[in-house]
C-alpha cells in the first residue's frame, strides 16, 4: 500500500508502574485493562471521533482530525479514571500517562509513523500518573477554547529527538495542574543509585545478553559499596526497554543517582557509554566512553565494568560533599555529618578545624578521631572511622 502524509493530531498513552502492578497481581490487572478499554477508552475515543492505530501491551496510540478532539478525549479518560481510582488502594490504581502532540505524520498499511508520533511517545513519558502533556503546538490550538489549563513546563530536550520541544502540564476545569503522584519509595538515610539496563544500540537482538552483563556486573560490584545501596537488579529491570524519564524512576526506586549507558559492538571493536545523573534535578554529574578489541568478551567485559564503577565511586562521593557542605547545617543525620567532616578534612588548610568536630558529632561516632592533615594524622583519622558503629565503613581515599 502506498503511504500518504497527513496533519493530524496523535495520543499516546500508556500505564504508570504497569510491571509493578503485572507484578503483583498479572492476572487482576489483565483484567482491569480490558474492562477499562470496553468501558472508557473505546467508547471516548469514538466518541470524540478518534481511530484507535494500536496498542502495545500497556500503551495506545491514538489519531484525531483536531487538537480540540484528542483534548477533550485525554480530559475524559483521565477523569474518568479518577472516577474509577477513587475506591482502590493506592498502590493498586491504574493510572495512565498521556502525552498529545500535532504533526505531519505517513500513513501506511493504517500504521502512522513520523516525528510527530515520536514527539507525543516522549511527551506521555513527562507526564505524570493521571496527568497529561503537550506540546506548544497544541497549547496554542486549543486555548480559549476548552476550559483546560496549561503549566508551561520550558523546553524539554526529548530522547531521540533532535530538536528541543517545549512541553505544558495540562489540568482540567481550570484547577491546578498538578496531577496525582506516582507512588514513591522513601529514600534509605544513604543516598542510593540506580543502574539502568544498558541499551544494546547494535541492532542485534542476539546481542542483548552482552548489554545486559555489563548492567548486571556493575550493580554486582556497587552491591559491595557500604557507602551508597545499590538498588536490586529485579527493580531496575523493570524499565529494560521503555523509554523513561530519570527524575521518574528516581521517585518510583526512592534512588538519588540513576546510572544508564550503551552497548554497541562493530565487527571486532565494543563501544560502552555510562552516564551518571542526578535523580531530582537531571543534571549529568559524569559521561564516560570506553571503546575496546573484541578479543575475549569477558575480558573486556570485566575491564569496562570495572573501569565505570572505578570512575563512579569517586565521582559521587566528590558530589555529596558538596551537596551536603552547601546546605543549611541542621538535623543532619551520621552520614551527613561524616561527609561534611570529609569535606573540611580534605581541604587540608590550617585554618580549617573543623572536621574532627563534625566528625565526633557522629551518633554512631564514639571514638577520637585526630584531624591532623596528612601523615599520623590521616592514619589516625582512618582508624578511628573504621570504628564507627552500625556496620558504616566508610571507603577512603
Amino acid at each position: 500500500m502506498t503511504a500518504t502524509r497527513r496533519l493530524a493530531a496523535i495520543l499516546a498513552a500508556d500505564v504508570a508502574g504497569y510491571s509493578r502492578l503485572i507484578g503483583a497481581d498479572e492476572g487482576g490487572t489483565l483484567q482491569a485493562l480490558k474492562a477499562i478499554r470496553a468501558e472508557l477508552l473505546d467508547p471516548t475515543i469514538a466518541t470524540h471521533h478518534g481511530r484507535l492505530v494500536k496498542t502495545t501491551g500497556d500503551g495506545l496510540l491514538v489519531e484525531f482530525g483536531s487538537v480540540v478532539d484528542a483534548l477533550q478525549c485525554a480530559s475524559e479518560v483521565q477523569a474518568g479514571m479518577a472516577q474509577r481510582n477513587a475506591p482502590t488502594p493506592a498502590d493498586k490504581r491504574i493510572e495512565f500517562r498521556i502525552g498529545i502532540n500535532v504533526g505531519d505524520v505517513v500513513v501506511e498499511d493504517g500504521d502512522i509513523f513520523g516525528d510527530g508520533v515520536n514527539v507525543a511517545a516522549r511527551l506521555e513519558v513527562l507526564a505524570a500518573a493521571g496527568g497529561i502533556c503537550v506540546s506548544a503546538r497544541v497549547q496554542e490550538d486549543a486555548v480559549g477554547k476548552l476550559d483546560l489549563a496549561f503549566e508551561d513546563m520550558g523546553e524539554q530536550a526529548l530522547k531521540n529527538i533532535a530538536r528541543p520541544v517545549r512541553a505544558y502540564k495540562v489540568a482540567t476545569g481550570g484547577g491546578s495542574a498538578t496531577a496525582p503522584e506516582t507512588p514513591t519509595l522513601a529514600r534509605p538515610d544513604k543516598p542510593s543509585i540506580a543502574v539502568l539496563p544498558f541499551a544494546n544500540m547494535s541492532g542485534d537482538p542476539e546481542q542483548e545478553y552482552f548489554a545486559d552483563g555489563i548492567t548486571e556486573d556493575i550493580i554486582t560490584m556497587l552491591a559491595g559499596w557500604r557507602v551508597f545501596p545499590v538498588i536490586a537488579r529485579n527493580s531496575t529491570f523493570t524499565y529494560k526497554g521503555k523509554a523513561i524519564d530519570i527524575k521518574t524512576v528516581g521517585r518510583e526506586l526512592g534512588a538519588r543517582y540513576v546510572l544508564e549507558g550503551s552497548v554497541r559492538k562493530s565487527g571486532g571493536r565494543v563501544r560502552v557509554t555510562a552516564q551518571l545523573i542526578e535523580a531530582d534535578s537531571g543534571h549529568h554529574l559524569s559521561a564516560e566512553r570506553y571503546d575496546r578489541d573484541r578479543a575475549d568478551l569477558f575480558d573486556v567485559q570485566d575491564e569496562i565494568v570495572t573501569a565505570i564503577v572505578g570512575t563512579i565511586e569517586p565521582e559521587l562521593l566528590k558530589f555529596e560533599r558538596n551537596r551536603i557542605v552547601d546546605r543549611p547545617q541542621q538535623n543532619e543525620n551520621a552520614y551527613e555529618l561524616y561527609q561534611r567532616g570529609m569535606w573540611h578534612h580534605y581541604q587540608h588548610s590550617k585554618g580549617d578545624n573543623l572536621s574532627s568536630g563534625f566528625l565526633s558529632a557522629c551518633p554512631c561516632h564514639r571514638c577520637s578521631i585526630s584531624a591532623g592533615h596528612g601523615g599520623a594524622g590521616d592514619r589516625g583519622l582512618k582508624r578511628g572511622l573504621s570504628r564507627m558503629g552500625g556496620g558504616y565503613r566508610p571507603q577512603l581515599y
